[in-house]
């Protein structure tokens, strides 16, 4: 069961939905994983705009899906709600915050699934669990009846087996929603991606990444001046805006995981540090990078994690390695699709993410179902 907060399996035959309970659902409550927020939900007036979105579109709501307890984790760890099991490999944790989500959606128990997205918070359980995540473009998507951890960093996006099943999600999210492929002509060099090499990614998984790539032609090696402080920049923002939105739940600490209070107390000893401008001016300065990369390529292209998924611990350092290639897109406010790939040599994927400009998800999508069905035997 710690793969729902709760089951609701509304009968029909449209596609079964997962939703990740930091979004509201009518007439339930809102917990966002944590019992300190739970103790005061009331049922939710109202579908959240992207729930209602999905209802008129024929989809059923199948269950309110667990998370890392305010939204404040990347592993899926959760004392509280229970940790949802990866079922690539049960050792290992199955990816947060939207760890329910991508479970039902890999156990078969949802056709999809909607998660939230402010540190990689779909493509991180996307990758450890085997399917495909699309982080979509900062302010796309509506997050009325959302609940924030970080507003200038949150999305809500659409996770699935595959990548068909995200672009379901997509029309869930989006009535009419098609892939769309790039025009090749509108680059300095056609069809070609932008393979970003960071330090710190296991040899093997760049090596997979590379492999599948090459499926799709050739590929341009890029370096980021700014990606490495772009991870510190997303951090000092959600300390910024999560501490002001969840710093009163201090006031009751046994409500609180103990990492989550600490994490809460830090963020607020950091927010108040004025690091906040430097944060920002780091924003325009990844976006101004990258895009200037998508000008010249069609999509932006590396691991989604630097490792396999790690065994559960409370550790922060777990955090970090978990994160380490992901917060950039949020910062920087672009889509981001995370796709898994075969990694030789071992049971698990590896998982390549693909950042597009903004905007452009059904590019986004048609090239990532290029890519899956060049993989496919």
């Amino acid at each position: 069961m710690t793969t729902w907060i709760l089951r609701t399996d509304e009968p029909g035959d449209g596609p079964r939905l997962a939703v990740k309970d930091a979004i509201d659902v009518a007439g339930l409550p809102t917990t966002a994983g944590c019992r300190a927020v739970a103790e005061r939900a009331e049922p939710a007036a109202a579908d959240a705009p992207v729930v209602a979105s999905a209802r008129a579109q024929g989809a059923r709501i199948v269950g309110k899906a667990n998370l890392n307890e305010l939204c404040m984790a990347a592993d899926g760890v959760n004392p509280w709600t229970g940790t949802p099991v990866n079922p690539l490999d049960p050792s290992r944790v199955p990816g947060g915050s939207s760890s329910g989500s991508a479970v039902a959606v890999a156990t078969g128990e949802a056709d999809v699934a909607f998660g939230t997205d402010t540190s990689g918070s779909i493509r991180i359980p996307a990758a450890c669990c085997g399917i495909a995540g699309l982080k979509t473009t900062n302010g796309r998507v509506s997050l009325d009846g959302v609940y924030p951890l970080s507003p200038t960093l949150d999305v809500v996006g659409p996770m699935g087996r595959d990548v068909a099943a995200v672009v379901l999600g997509m029309r869930l999210l989006e009535p009419g929603f098609t892939p769309a492929p790039d025009d090749p002509s509108a680059f300095g060099a056609p069809g070609t991606i932008a393979r970003l090499r960071v330090d710190g990614v296991d040899p093997a998984i760049d090596t997979a990444v590379d492999d599948a790539l090459r499926r799709l032609g050739s590929f341009t090696d890029v370096r980021s001046e700014h990606y490495a402080d772009a991870a510190t920049a997303n951090g000092l923002i959600i300390s910024d805006e999560a501490a002001r939105r969840n710093g009163r739940l201090l006031a009751a600490p046994d409500l609180l995981s103990g990492r989550i209070a600490r994490r809460i107390q830090h963020m607020i000893d950091v927010s108040g540090a004025g690091l906040l401008d430097r944060a920002l001016a780091m924003r325009k300065a990844i976006r101004a990078e990258l895009d200037a990369i998508l000008a010249r390529h069609t999509a932006i292209a590396l691991p989604v994690l630097t490792c396999l998924p790690p065994e559960p611990d409370e550790a922060d350092e777990s955090d970090l390695v978990l994160t380490a290639l992901v917060g950039q897109a949020n910062v920087a406010g672009l889509p981001a699709f995370a796709l898994p790939v075969p990694l030789p040599g071992s049971h698990l994927p590896t998982s390549v993410q693909l950042i597009g400009r903004a905007g452009a998800e059904e590019h986004l999508c048609a090239l990532a179902a290029t890519l899956e069905s060049a993989l496919t035997p």
